[in-house]
This record gives C-alpha cells, structure tokens and sequence, in this order.
C-alpha cells in the first residue's frame, strides 16, 4: 500500500491509539460516575445519633386512655405494659434484696475453725468453704424472695387492671383492693391467720406506692 500513497498499519495503529484511549477513559468516567456515592462518615460508631430514635417513641394514639392512668410515672399502653413493668420491677427487686439478705445469713454462719487434736491449735476454715457456705445462702434467699415478689406483682397487675377495665376509672381505691386482693390469694393455702398477714401488708405496700406517685406528680 506504501508503494501507492497508502499508510502503513503501524502507523494507522499510532495514530489511532491516542483517540481509542480516549474513548477508554471518557467511558470508564462515565461508568464511574453511573455509581453511587459512598459515604465513608456513615461507618463510624456515633453516626445517626443526631437524628431522633423513632423506636423509643409511643404513639400519642395508642396510650391508656381509661381515667387516672395518666398518673403514673411511665407512659402506659395497656395493662400489658403495666405487668411487665410491674412485675419485673418487684422480681428484681425481690432478687436483690433476697441476695443482700442471703449475704447477711452467710456472713453471720461462716464455718468456724477446726482444733487440732494432736496440738490443740485452731485451724481456720478454708476460704472456699468460706465462700461456699455464703453463696449457698445467697442462692437460697435471693430466688425465693425475688419470686415471690414476681408473683405478687403479677397479681398485683392483673386484677389492679381488671378493676381499670370494670370501673373505667384507675384511682386509689382499685390499687388498696389490688393490694389486699393479691395477698390474700398469695397466702390462700397456708391459712387465715397467714392471709390476714400477706393482706394487710400489701394493703400497706399499695398505700405506700399511691403515696410514692402521688409525691413525684
């Protein structure tokens, strides 16, 4: 082809190579561009809090609307959400209380030391027997406090609400009748004189909670 005025392939490849590369970065910007932004700032551990957690908030809507629910010290969709407070509250309560109580039982009985015969010397107790014999009382006390507690609060709750449901209304009256009612069904099977007792302490124990709420309001 050189012979008749013709160029040579290699240089029609020279002079064609500067545009094909061209070509090649104007389609790899614009592919490039075709992808989406990212973020990096979106990775950190702290991002999004400024902005409102939606899943904490309750729906206006959805609230308790029987009269006097509206005193309590949390929001409150139901009596669904009054047992689970409730009841969680007094089981672990009970649980730590029954645990300091425990505490107290195994500090107070710690296995004292052992006299050798032979030389009539005092060998104090080991510590893992120490520490056995107080967490044994602490694991006795704590369970059967923090239950009962539970179970009263779930007593407690249940009829408190269904008295909500009867009388349309949620006021003192329905707490003290709550009190003395969970009591006295708490202690139904070890007779009168104990159901006497259980029902004229949580009658107290719901006196001094309408009390509590009536303060903080």
């Amino acid at each position: 082809m050189w012979l008749f005025g013709g160029t040579s392939k290699k240089e029609e490849s020279a002079e064609t190579a500067p545009a094909r590369v061209a070509a090649e970065q104007e389609d790899t910007q614009l592919s490039m561009s075709a992808l989406p932004v990212f973020d990096a700032s979106k990775l950190h551990p702290l991002a999004g809090l400024d902005k409102d957690l939606e899943y904490l908030d309750l729906d206006e809507e959805k609230l308790n609307t029987v009269e006097g629910t509206g005193n309590g010290i949390l929001p409150s969709r139901g009596w669904t959400d009054d047992l689970c407070y409730g009841t969680g509250t007094l089981y672990v309560s009970g649980l730590g209380l029954g645990g300091l109580v425990g505490l107290n039982e195994g500090l107070k009985h710690l296995p004292q030391g052992s006299v050798d015969p032979v030389t009539g010397a005092v060998k104090a107790a080991p510590f893992k027997l120490k520490l056995n014999t107080v967490l044994n009382q602490v694991t006795k006390h704590g369970p059967h406090v923090g239950n009962s507690a539970g179970v009263l609060g779930l007593l407690y709750n249940i009829i408190d609400s269904s008295l909500d449901a009867y009388r349309g209304r949620h006021d003192d009256l329905n707490s003290l009748a709550s009190g003395a009612l969970a009591g006295a069904i708490f202690k139904s099977t070890s007779g009168p004189k104990a159901m006497a007792y259980s029902t004229g302490l949580m009658t107290a124990a719901a006196a001094a909670w309408c009390g509590f709420k009536r303060m903080l309001n």
